[in-house]
């Protein structure tokens, strides 16, 4: 496991789960309709959906932490700040 302990590995990883899961949670939850009718913002569903995007990235935290691979784990969080910024300035 410590061929894959790279800041850009985790990085990656970081940026590119959480857009896979929020475009996943639009097509599960038929939001498309929302965002084609610009309702999407309005009712602050776009910073629950950037919310909840961030959770596979906690979790691959969680596992990286625990499997005592460092520089993989701040890779990940460093990859997740966007998406947390994001949160923090739409729901502002």
């Amino acid at each position: 496991m410590d061929r894959f302990d790279r800041y850009w590995i985790g990085i990656l990883i970081g940026l590119i789960i959480p857009a896979a899961f929020g475009f996943t949670y639009i097509e599960v939850m038929h939001l498309w309709y929302a965002l084609k009718t610009f309702q999407f913002e309005a009712g602050g569903v776009l910073s629950k959906l950037l919310l909840v995007s961030v959770f596979p990235d906690l979790a691959l935290l969680f596992v990286f932490y625990t499997t005592d691979t460092w520089r993989l784990a701040k890779g990940v969080l460093i990859g997740a700040m966007p998406y947390i910024l994001a949160t923090l300035m739409v729901s502002l």
